[in-house]
């Protein structure tokens, strides 16, 4: 019974990750102002990252939650760099 309840849990959270991932890119791609792309991209490699841990979750493996990490910590730094960009117009100074 909690299986399945498991097993269902995870799908719907895939799909709806999935869906965010979609609404990311299309905010990424339409804009309007380099500020939403970048906050769309923050989205997008979040929702990311969580899609990957409940494939974890679902499939056992630890793959998954590494991938998960570095994804993270790749994220983080470039949603710094391109905010520094946006705000001086250069990254390293």
């Amino acid at each position: 019974m909690s299986a399945t309840i498991l097993a269902t849990a995870l799908a719907i959270a895939q799909l709806a990750l999935v869906l965010a991932m979609a609404m990311a890119v299309v905010r990424m791609l339409r804009g309007p102002r380099a500020q939403d792309r970048v906050l769309a991209l923050d989205a997008l490699y979040l929702n990311c990252m969580l899609l990957l841990v409940t494939l974890g979750i679902r499939t056992g493996s630890v793959f998954f939650f590494e991938a998960s990490l570095i994804i993270a910590m790749l994220g983080f730094v470039a949603t710094v760099a391109l905010a520094k960009f946006l705000m001086r117009g250069e990254v390293i100074e």
